[in-house]
């Protein structure tokens, strides 16, 4: 693996121990993968946020390194909202030690926008490379953005954090990002909701696993493409799909799909995922919802009042843009918390049965939080939520 004189130096430690350290991680990652070279990095996402995931060895860990991040960097979402923990009935114990890992992060320079949903802050253009790490996230920026990243873990992701650079190798290559198999989607509804790709992508991941798709029959919206590329990277390990004639990459390169396996998935599959089963709490965003989500659950909540706890979660800055639409859903009851979600907070863990609207959380709620999940459409959950 060619390094340059730069990069040579901060790994003889030239540069302190804590930026060597990280540099071995990143030339490991690298010779397993058979990189060549490092690529600079635009920006990083960094995992390993709650303190539910990473623990007390991982606290220790973060809290032993002495380093700034050299590009912007956003924290994934963290066990609790950092400002309104106490209504979440967080434990305070939890609470100090989440508290501290967020000092940590922020001392590495890290920005503590807390979501998995770094694309809505703009710090991300077409054919940059990256270093993000949460799953879904990984997905929306390859696929719907084009952008380049491959799905790093916690550790490596803030290493090129403060390091701007990441091995080239994966999904940062052209030659890697071009489809291997057709998805056909038969008789997708023209109209449906964000819930209906979540249960699709429930699906598609299962059969993909870490290989690149095409679908066809699909028109989907981005909040759809959202939801869809957030299910395939949970059931399966989807970083990039593609969509004919809707996403950039499917545009620009017109893929010929003519000899690639295909599968078909049927509407009336994806409807099987559904469940009329009726739950305990309801809980949406996740991914964290955008502006346009938050106002449509806001117009349907409009003078209803929620007899069942309902969470809402999205960015700290998509709420602040979403004031009103926030104002709205909270008069009838529900709770819109940003930095958390219900797969990486312990506030959720007090219920045996969780309404989602997403694929994601369909597939991470069983074993994140102990519960059973069932997925809804968004006029679902709200009609679970009110009666």
């Amino acid at each position: 693996m060619f390094l340059t004189a730069e990069e040579e130096a901060v790994l003889a430690g030239e540069e302190g121990p804590t930026r060597q350290q990280l540099m071995e991680i990143l030339v490991a990652m690298g010779k397993v993968f058979e990189a060549e070279k490092m690529v600079p990095i635009r920006s990083a996402q960094v995992s390993g946020a709650s303190y539910k995931t990473i623990g007390r060895w991982g606290l220790e860990w973060l809290s032993s390194l002495d380093a700034k991040a050299s590009v912007p960097a956003i924290l994934n979402p963290v066990g609790m909202d950092r400002i309104r923990w106490k209504e979440m009935d967080i434990d305070p114990v939890f609470a100090k030690n989440q508290l501290d890992v967020i000092a940590a992060y922020e001392r590495l320079g890290i920005r503590l926008e807390c979501t998995c949903t770094p694309y809505y802050l703009t710090i991300t253009e077409y054919g940059d490379h990256l270093a993000w790490s949460e799953s879904s996230a990984v997905a929306y920026a390859n696929s719907v953005i084009g952008a380049r990243t491959n799905r790093e873990g916690g550790p490596s992701a803030l290493a090129a954090a403060i390091l701007g650079r990441t091995p080239a190798y994966g999904l940062h290559l052209v030659e890697n990002r071009t489809p291997v198999f057709t998805f056909h989607v038969e008789g997708a509804p023209e109209k449906t909701d964000e819930s209906w790709y979540g249960a699709l992508g429930y699906l598609a991941g299962k059969i993909a696993g870490n290989r690149v798709p095409i679908f066809t029959g699909i028109r989907p919206s981005r909040d759809q493409l959202k939801n869809l590329g957030a299910a395939m990277a949970a059931t399966g390990a989807t970083a990039l799909y593609h969509v004919q004639d809707i996403t950039p990459e499917a545009r620009v390169f017109k893929f010929d799909t003519t000899s690639l396996e295909s599968i078909t998935i049927t509407a009336s599959e994806v409807a099987d995922v559904y469940s009329s089963a009726e739950p305990d709490a309801v809980a949406i965003g996740c991914p964290h919802c955008s502006d346009e989500e938050l106002t449509k659950i806001a117009e349907k909540l409009q003078g209803c009042r929620v007899k069942k706890p309902l969470y809402v979660f999205a960015a700290r800055d998509v709420i602040t843009r979403s004031a009103k639409a926030v104002g709205t859903i909270e008069k009838s009851g529900a709770k819109v918390y940003a930095d958390t979600c219900m797969v990486v907070s312990p506030a959720l863990e007090q219920y045996k049965t969780i309404m989602v609207s997403s694929g994601k959380a369909l597939s991470y709620v069983p074993n994140m939080c102990g519960a059973a999940s069932v997925i809804g459409t968004l006029d679902d959950c709200l009609s679970a939520a009110c009666r």
